[in-house]
This record gives C-alpha cells, structure tokens and sequence, in this order.
C-alpha cells in the first residue's frame, strides 16, 4: 500500500503545533524525507529494507551519537525528533499552569492516544489502556486476575524477569501453582512450542503466561497457535508483547489471546516511560486493576489507568511516535531490522569461533540476535567493545542463554555493523 506522506506530515502537525513541526523538520530536512519517500512509494518492504539512501534519510530525523554506537536498543530505543520536541512542548505548556494544563487540559487528550493506539493495535479503543511500561501493564493482569488456591499458570523460566517475579509472588501470597516451562533456544519448529505447552496442561490449568518474543536472544514464539491450543482447554492467555509491537507486522486481535502488553519506549520509540495495555472487553469486568479504581469491577477499560499524578507530556508525544512509525511502517522496519541482522551476522560468521544463539528462520527471528564467540569471555567482549570501541552492547546471562546480545534499530547503517564487526575481528585477535 503506498504511503500517503503527506497526510502524515498534516496529521504530524496538527498533534504537535506547527511550531513544534517548524523546529523539527526544517525545509532541507523535510525536503529531503519527502523525496525518500516518494522514490520508494511503491517499492516492497524486502526491497527497501536494503536501500541505505532511504534510511540515512530516517538516521537524520533521530539525534543519536555521531561517535558511540548504540547496538542496545531492544532495552529502550530513542525517540525521534518530532517526538522530543513534542514532548518539550507539552511539558512546557504543563509548567505554565500545571494543575489546568495537566488535569483540565490535556489529559483530555487521553482517548485520542487511546484512539491512535489501538488503530495502530488493530482492536478496539475501548479495549486498550495507557501505562507507563509493559511490567506495568502486565501486572494489571497477572495481579489481578480471579484465581484460586491451586490453580495452575504455565510459563516459561525465559521469560522477563518482573513478570516471573509477579507471578512468583501471587504464588507465595495465595497459593497458586506455577507450572515452569524451560526452552532449549533456538528453536525453528512449531511443535516444539506447542507440545511443552500441552504436556503441561492439566484440569487445573488456568492461564497460559506467553512471552511472545524472548528479549534475550530474539526468539519468536507461535503465539496464535498456542492460544488456539489454550482455547480448546477454556484457558486464558497473557502476552508479554514488549519486543514484538512495532518491531513485527501483526495486529494484536490475530494473535487470539486475552490479554497483552507491551512498552512504547522499545520500538515504537515514544517517550521513556509509557506503555499500553490491551483486554478483551469480556475480560475487563473480572480482572481487578493494579492501582485501587473507584469500581474496581467496572467494565471500562479506564479503570487500568488510575495511576495518580503523570507526565502529561510524555502521554501526549506518544501520538507523533505513532505517527512517524506509521510513515515508515511496521513491515517495511520489520524487514529493515532482519536485514540488519542478516548483514552483520553473516559478515561475522568468517570469525573463527563465532556462534548464534539465535534463529534465523523469518518464521522464529526479528531484528535481536544473540551471538558468542568460542575462547572469548562475553564480558571481556562487552568491556572492549564499550571502552576501546565506543559500541554500546549487552551480556546476557539468563536461565540457559548466555551470550552477548545485538539489537540494531532503523536509524543504523549497514556502516555502523561494519564497524561493529571489525570491532570484534580486532578483539578476537588481541
């Protein structure tokens, strides 16, 4: 579908002022994106994810390092600049009357976030709330869910650390039984997946707790076949969605679970500090919010976002972070971030020693993957890499996956992986 840039740059500048849209996007800049994106209208996802004239194009709309490579980004992605200067904006605007901007004023402009987010979501607004973060969304759920003594949850141990923490605790406080499932990554075959989950499910089984992209080495799991198969035994599903929304080409109702969360501040890369929450509007009634709402029983999935005081400015920048996704699209940067990966890997591969812990199938891979190199210790790696090379990475060391972890975003150039992987030839032969 060609992309209509224009009535992005109109709806661009009535949610951030046109002051905010002049400081951004001067006539050079603006130009120049507009020309990008008219050479590559009618051009595939697959054959633009290699055109590096279009993405330096999209570098020059971000303001990162000049001289440190930030290679991290599946921890917290930065913002473009329309959505830092939106959000400079409306903080600015809040200090001028903080309690009539703030709680008169914008806080109006809630649903229309809500609106914007769930189009981008593909589900109903009414099914989707504003958070700051996933762990934060998530917990609404796994908190406050009606189970009993005795009633079992499968997860798996790879999944992120604050919601087997959650889960833990619901455990201890109240007796629930937690079914842990342990995965051998990577792994490229849907039966895999599918047959864990069913071995583990018994009459008691309740929930099925599902990561859907495993932050720690980028593995997909099949999620909509696992949810048809907690469907068949009345089980309900949670989605961590954190790696996947804006970085995979989906809508949230596809995937067939009850519930999901995700950040914004990963790859949508909206304001640190924001997050969304999604639930089927049948379950709202019966999951109790995690902060104390006036009818904690309601069916209004408002009720998720009785969090007190909040950044009004960091709400409302979450519009034009949508936006400037949308002028890239979700397939186009899910393309873009496994071409990435493809390219520096297998550039890689020529170290001796040099090891995925990743899968490569487009069935199971993103644009995160995971990497060792035989002889090398990660950390001495990590530690060269930051101090001698500038290239910001991370060790991970987590259940059963070691290794160092390498998250490109759309702002990075087949360039900047060059360097990244002279980096490494240079540390294996010191």
């Amino acid at each position: 579908m060609p992309i209509d840039r224009r009535h992005f740059m109109r709806k661009l500048g009535g949610a951030t002022s046109s002051l905010v849209l002049s400081a951004v996007f001067n006539p050079a800049l603006a130009t120049s994106l507009d020309h990008a994106f008219t050479r590559t209208q009618y051009h595939s996802a697959e054959s633009v994810a290699s055109d590096e004239a279009f993405w330096q194009q999209i570098r020059l709309a971000y303001t990162v390092s000049a001289t440190r490579l930030d290679l991290n980004n599946g921890g917290v992605s930065p913002q473009p600049k329309v959505v830092q200067e939106a959000f400079n904006h409306y903080n600015r605007m809040s200090n001028e009357g903080p309690s009539y901007f703030m709680w008169r004023d914008l806080d109006k402009g809630r649903d229309l976030i809500r609106q914007e987010l769930a189009a981008l979501a593909g589900a109903p607004q009414e099914e989707i709330a504003i958070t700051r973060n996933a762990s934060e969304a998530l917990e609404n759920v796994i908190l406050g869910m009606r189970l009993n003594p005795g009633d079992e949850v499968i997860l798996s141990r790879q999944g992120y650390p604050n919601m087997i923490h959650a889960w833990k605790q619901r455990a201890m406080r109240e007796g629930i039984v937690l079914k842990w499932l342990d995965f051998e990554l990577p792994q490229t075959n849907n039966s895999y997946f599918l047959d864990l989950y069913k071995n583990a499910i018994t009459p008691k089984t309740k929930v099925m707790h599902i990561t859907h992209v495993i932050n720690w080495n980028g593995q997909v799991l099949p999620v909509k076949l696992i949810t048809q198969l907690a469907r068949q035994h009345q089980i309900e599903t949670v989605v961590d969605g954190a790696h996947s929304f804006a970085q995979l080409d989906f809508k949230i109702p596809e995937l067939g679970c009850d519930y999901f969360g995700t950040s914004l501040h990963k790859w949508l890369c909206a304001p640190f500090g924001t997050g969304m929450l999604y639930v089927k509007k049948e379950r709202i009634k019966n999951l109790y919010p995690l902060f104390a709402a006036e009818d904690p029983e309601s069916d209004n999935i408002r009720k998720f976002e009785n969090f007190g005081t909040r950044s009004s400015a960091t709400e409302q920048a979450i519009i034009p972070a949508i936006q400037f996704h949308e002028l890239i699209g979700t397939k186009r940067k899910q393309e873009r971030l496994r071409y990435l990966k493809n390219y520096w890997v297998k550039k890689a591969q020529t170290i001796p020693g040099f090891r995925i812990h990743s899968p490569l199938d487009p069935n199971f891979d993103c644009g995160i993957c995971l990497f060792s190199i035989d002889g090398l210790d990660s950390y001495k790696i990590t530690t060269e890499l930051t101090n001698k090379h500038r290239i910001h990475v991370v060790k991970i060391d987590w259940q059963n996956i070691n290794g160092i972890r390498i998250s490109p975003n759309v702002f990075t150039l087949t360039k900047d992986l060059d360097r990244f992987v002279n980096a490494l030839k240079i540390i294996k032969n010191s």
